[in-house]
């Protein structure tokens, strides 16, 4: 390993060594009781948090939900750091998989190499908030530093200003507390896992407090063995007032993540012969593409927020928080599915010998960005008129730049390519060798910048009629402006065009609720969402001024989102349990298609639709039994696509009719955990995903040859034992059946195989 992942075992030996000593330390006077402490951190009460001995629900932590969860009209889920630990997850992937509906994209066709979640089928990677605030730059999201993740679905632009129409989904910090308390955790387990994380509170006396989050991690990828990665990461955040009217936080992140990228197997477009019915090659599912003395994927991430609030007595409170945060997306990865096709010319792939031979091609991507948010909040509760108001009225204002290029890769030496292929960069396609030598140059390209304004000003109000009904509603114009250059051309002959572009819009929410008791609500909802073009395709860092094609010459229009939702809602068991049910109704319009019948006849007639039912469970049936998760059913189509031109004649599109890529029709998901007796805890995980088309809208390779990821169930096992009141050790089993199977594929080139079975033990020490 390299000299940083030599840091990382030393990080990671001090954590433990620094957890086995105050293991062994004996209590002093003034040390927090263990027993105390150990029933605050009882991981086998979910979806609670215990303050002084009462169980208050998980809520969203965002002042722009004014009501509780079971009064808000629509579909959240709220993922808690319980859940977050017992299933050992370590990035927003895993965590997300708890969550039915959500799927992840595959990172190609000039999407980045980074999270790319699908919500309700429509590509949310613009939709990803930390506290609040979006948090737009491409990066791969650790989880050692949160709280709770919260996810809301359907159309929200409400809440977040433009997006994509699916949903979003807000991660939700640590923060200081008026209380002492540590938590130590140090995991080994096969394929080289190795993590260590320090959750460190301090009471600093008076009102004041300061909280420590570091994590070390490092491994090999279970079933990719050539793909390794080792990250670190620091959450620090200090806090006055707490407990006051005033409180100020201020706040630093940092995570440095390196790892070997994975771009999966390659599609039977590689040969033209279909070797499954899903349209994925038959190769070996351990089998990688990539080079280790060429590729590499780099995120780093340093965030600064500073959050003040004030609070003016029971009617109001005024919130203002300032974010200063900086990532970079930097990564030269082999794609097995694009250096051409056994047809093409020159060909990619050539049978010579009894032995398909295939070219290495690669995709790149060097783009940090910068963004400064402010967002200010006035929200409370008023009685006007025999009517109870609570309120939330806001500000949000942001820059955001983004600057974007690829590299230029020149292989001086590597694996020849026999004849009739050229040049270097080759690999059997059934069994590739990521050790081939390889020396070169990488060279950054042409840099293009664009800077996104946007000011946000909303207000929402909860109304309370009487005892039963409530009315929510919900107004949002917004300001979106994107101003850059786009340089094209080569570095020695830079052709750089200036883009600007300007859209406004408002959106809005209406619900009813009616409560047949205090616990349980029945909703119907109506929401709506915009989605200005240049992150319409669902990459944020796009250039271009967001002007149409062909007929279309002047700057588009928005596509526009709305959705229709009824659904229910109860707390059970003295508020232990939440129930969830919704059913929707979703219509995506305003894409820019070909309609015929010459080929500059574009219009913004492109129409997606998804209906769906979704069903949540969150808590505890007994202080014993845990459940969390859910079940999804979603009929998406593609009302509208663009048309072809045979002879003349715009002949309608292959794919209308057919389902949306990554948007699979069943998902399901339970984890669940028994307490068996008063240190021994078992359970584990079901989940189920049925078959998800990759590509674009409508999919791609057309009709009966669309590329699929297959339907596949995975179980996951756990069992966590107490040894003393502030030790336990946790064992977790991922993938326990060592089902293969692939999470996704982009339709066009590649497939991206799941992590195989893996066996995780931890030391947990809580005081």
């Amino acid at each position: 390993m390299t000299q940083r992942a030599d840091a990382l075992r030393s990080l990671l030996f001090a954590s433990s060594a620094a957890g086995m000593l105050l293991a062994a330390a004996p209590a002093v006077a003034g040390d927090p009781d263990p027993a105390a402490d150990s029933q605050q951190q009882d991981t086998t009460t979910l979806g609670t948090v215990t303050v002084t001995g009462q169980h208050v629900r998980r809520e969203p932590t965002s002042p722009e939900f004014v009501a509780p969860l079971v009064d808000t009209p629509r579909a959240v889920t709220i993922i808690p750091q319980q859940i977050i630990e017992q299933t050992a997850a370590t990035s927003l992937q895993d965590i997300l998989r708890t969550s039915p509906g959500i799927t992840f994209g595959a990172g190609e066709g000039g999407q980045p190499l980074a999270d790319r979640p699908f919500i309700r089928g429509q590509s949310s990677g613009n939709n990803i908030f930390v506290d609040g605030i979006r948090d737009s730059g491409g990066q791969q999201r650790e989880v050692f530093n949160l709280e709770q993740v919260e996810v809301v679905k359907g159309p929200d632009s409400v809440y977040s200003g433009r997006g994509s129409g699916g949903g979003s989904i807000n991660l939700a910090s640590k923060a200081p507390r008026l209380q002492d308390f540590t938590h130590y955790g140090l995991g080994v387990g096969t394929d080289g896992y190795l993590r260590g994380a320090i959750d460190q509170n301090w009471n600093l006396g008076g009102t004041a407090a300061l909280r420590l989050n570091l994590m070390g991690a490092e491994g090999d990828v279970p079933g990719r063995d050539s793909v390794d990665y080792d990250k670190w990461g620091l959450g620090l955040s200090l806090a006055a007032g707490l407990g006051t009217p005033t409180t100020a936080t201020m706040s630093y992140y940092h995570l440095e993540s390196n790892q070997m990228p994975d771009y999966g197997i390659p599609l039977f477009t590689k040969i033209n012969i279909r070797t499954t019915d899903s349209g994925v090659l038959d190769v070996p599912y351990d089998s990688f593409y990539g080079l280790h003395s060429r590729d590499y994927l780099t995120n780093t991430v340093d965030t600064f927020t500073f959050d003040v609030k004030h609070r003016f007595g029971e009617h109001a409170e005024l919130r203002n928080v300032t974010r200063v945060s900086r990532t970079l997306n930097d990564y030269v990865v082999t794609n097995p599915g694009d250096g051409g096709s056994i047809t093409a010319t020159p060909p990619g792939v050539a049978l010579i010998g009894g032995v398909y031979w295939m070219k290495r091609g690669t995709k790149s991507r060097w783009n940090p960005n910068d963004t400064i948010a402010n967002v200010t909040d006035l929200h409370g509760r008023i009685t006007t008129g025999g009517l109870r108001h609570s309120y939330d009225i806001g500000l949000e204002l942001g820059r955001e730049k983004n600057r974007n290029a690829s590299y230029t890769v020149t292989t001086i030496s590597g694996s020849a390519c026999p004849a009739p292929l050229t040049g270097f960069d080759c690999t059997p396609l059934y069994d590739p060798n990521p050790q081939d030598p390889w020396t070169g140059t990488i060279t950054r390209g042409l840099i293009s910048t664009n800077t996104t304004d946007t000011v946000g000003l909303y207000a929402l109000d909860s109304i309370e009629i009487g005892d039963r009904f409530i009315v929510n509603l919900g107004v949002r114009y917004d300001d979106y402006s994107v101003e850059g250059i786009n340089a094209t051309g080569t570095v020695a002959a830079p052709v750089y065009t200036p883009v600007a572009a300007d859209w406004d819009f408002v959106n809005y929410q209406v619900g009813l609720v009616y409560k047949p008791t205090s616990n349980s609500s029945v909703y119907v909802s109506y929401a709506t969402s915009s989605t200005p073009p240049l992150i319409a395709a669902g990459d944020q860092n796009t250039g271009g001024n967001g002007t149409g094609s062909g007929t279309l010459t002047g700057v588009l229009d928005p596509e526009e989102t709305a959705s229709w939702e009824i659904g229910a809602k109860a707390n059970m068991f003295g508020d232990r349990l939440a129930l969830s049910a919704a059913a929707f109704h979703l219509t995506r319009e305003n894409a820019q298609i070909l309609v015929g019948p010459l080929p500059t006849d574009f219009a913004q007639a492109g129409e997606v639709e998804v209906r769906g039912i979704e069903l949540g469970v969150s808590g505890n049936i007994t202080r014993e039994w845990q459940v969390f998760g859910g079940y999804s059913w979603m009929d998406s189509e593609l009302v509208k696509g663009a048309v072809t031109i045979v002879g003349g004649v715009p002949v309608p599109s292959a794919f209308e009719g057919l389902p949306l890529a990554n948007t699979p029709e069943h998902s399901f998901s339970l984890f669940s955990t028994y307490r068996v007796t008063s240190k021994l805890s078992l359970g584990g995980g079901a989940y189920y995903v049925s078959k998800s088309f990759g590509g674009n809208q409508g999919g791609a390779g057309g009709g009966a040859n669309r590329v699929f990821a297959p339907e596949y169930t995975r179980v996951d096992l756990f069992a966590s034992y107490d040894i003393t009141d502030t030790a336990s050790l946790q064992l977790n089993v991922q993938n326990a059946g060592d089902e293969e199977y692939i999470l996704r594929t982009n339709g066009v080139h590649h497939a991206d195989v799941a992590p195989a079975r893996q066996a995780i033990l931890t030391l947990n020490l809580r005081y």
